[in-house]
């Protein structure tokens, strides 16, 4: 029976002792710890019996009539904040390079390029999926273990002082911001705030003299650079500022997917389309650069890197071409994927689109805009889904519009599509890659 708060350094020891970490039940490994979070709809610690049972060695709880019943439950005032605490105490043991990352769009394709890149020459631990919150970053860090050289750690945010939060965790030694745009404006309050919010992790390298890589093609973040230069005591400065790209590669083609030439290998053709994934691409590169990697075996990372997550995926079924776009939507990355989609050359395009979720107030505005830019693109069959995409309909009186994805399961069934090619885009809350049964 537990009868009294360990400090983070006991816990520690005991985390030692464990094989990793877990939040849910279903993921419960030998030998694992436990920790038992709260939200509005659930209540970790009523499951940390069964997570014992199941094989964890300990469960890290807060409630303490759970504590009293079992030995192996570790009593804390807040399982949360003590997860939060684990990681940065295991973060101050780790010696190695961490490249912590953030921004509106491309966040995870960035990361899973980055890794896939520093991978050629180190043992590299990226963060899986998206943990990349105030639960996944914690979880990242503590994943983190002696074998590995490297690490890259994803931050994700949809407020103010998040990402200061988890630098404070992530402790990140180098840092990249890819970009800042109309993503999560509701949290934020706009996009000066969404500004602000991804500034922290630049805020952080400046204030503890750590790298910062910056895409020099990007005003705005060449000028958020240039404001913490100014802002910061002369003592402290960034170590190194690096400017990419540091050699030549040359866009050749963007769609269907990205081919780019530079002396190493000459034409390197990748998986991914669009020009702003060809910008993820120079930061992976300019990182692996830095970091002593080859261009060569660089550009065989990128090349090789298949993206199997519902982020810009090329899937051909059947005739039809689909482009694959539906974990997130915000109204930068709606720009860029259609504005890409037009571009591109095809016998007939089609545009299934669902609501871009988090715009708060901005959402009719966002929608409508969307709306012009899509009638913008002359596209040959314009499909939209959910609530707000009904705001979209002013520019697009041609558009076929149902107010859920079921109904556009139901539409796409009695309309099959042939020799098409096809974008489906929305944020993850409308699930769209349901549709591709249907395509």
């Amino acid at each position: 029976m537990s009868t009294g708060m360990l400090s983070t350094a006991e816990l520690y020891s005991k985390f030692q002792e464990c094989s990793g970490v877990s939040t849910d039940t279903r993921t419960i490994t030998a030998d694992c710890l436990f920790v038992a979070l709260r939200g509005d709809n659930f209540n970790g610690n009523l499951f940390a019996e069964q997570a014992l049972a199941a094989g964890a060695r300990y469960a890290l709880v807060d409630d303490p009539a759970i504590a009293h019943r079992e030995s192996r439950c570790l009593l804390v005032a807040d399982s949360l904040l003590t997860l939060q605490d684990l990681a940065r105490h295991h973060r101050q043991t780790l010696t190695i390079p961490v490249v912590g990352l953030t921004g509106s769009n491309g966040k995870t394709t960035t990361k899973e390029l980055i890794a896939a890149v520093l991978s050629k020459n180190f043992r590299t631990y990226a963060t899986v999926g998206n943990l990349n919150n105030h639960i996944g970053v914690p979880l990242t860090v503590l994943a983190i273990n002696e074998q590995y050289e490297l690490a890259v750690v994803e931050m994700g945010a949809n407020h103010q002082k998040e990402i200061e939060l988890l630098c404070s965790i992530a402790q990140p030694t180098h840092g990249l911001i890819t970009n800042v745009g109309k993503a999560h404006l509701e949290g934020f309050g706009g996009i000066e705030g969404v500004r602000k919010g991804k500034g922290e992790l630049y805020d952080y390298l400046a204030q503890n003299a750590k790298t910062v890589f910056i895409n020099s093609r990007d005003t705005t973040l060449t000028a958020m650079y240039r404001e913490r230069l100014k802002a910061i005591r002369s003592e402290t400065t960034f170590a190194e500022a690096i400017f990419y790209p540091g050699e030549p590669v040359e866009l050749i083609q963007e769609s269907p997917v990205v081919i780019f030439r530079d002396g190493a290998s000459g034409e390197v053709t990748t998986h991914l389309p669009g020009r702003y994934n060809f910008e993820n691409m120079l930061a992976a590169l300019a990182i692996g650069h830095y970091f002593g990697v080859s261009p060569k075996e660089a550009n065989h990372a990128v090349a090789a890197y298949n993206p199997t997550n519902n982020r810009s995926q090329v899937i051909h079924k059947g005739s039809n071409t689909i482009l694959l776009d539906a974990y997130n939507a915000n109204p930068s990355s709606m720009a860029a994927a259609i504005r890409q989609f037009a571009a591109m050359s095809a016998n007939r395009k089609v545009v299934i689109l669902g609501d871009m979720y988090e715009l708060g107030q901005e959402s009719e505005a966002e929608h409508a805009a969307l709306g012009k830019l899509v009638a913008d693109g002359q596209f040959d069959l314009v499909i939209l889904a959910g609530k707000d995409m009904q705001f979209a309909l002013g520019s697009l009186p041609k558009a076929y519009y149902v107010p859920d994805k079921f109904s556009l399961h139901n539409w796409l069934m009695d309309h099959p599509m042939t020799d098409t090619h096809i974008l489906v885009k929305g944020s993850r809350g409308m699930g769209l890659e349901s549709v591709l049964p249907f395509l």
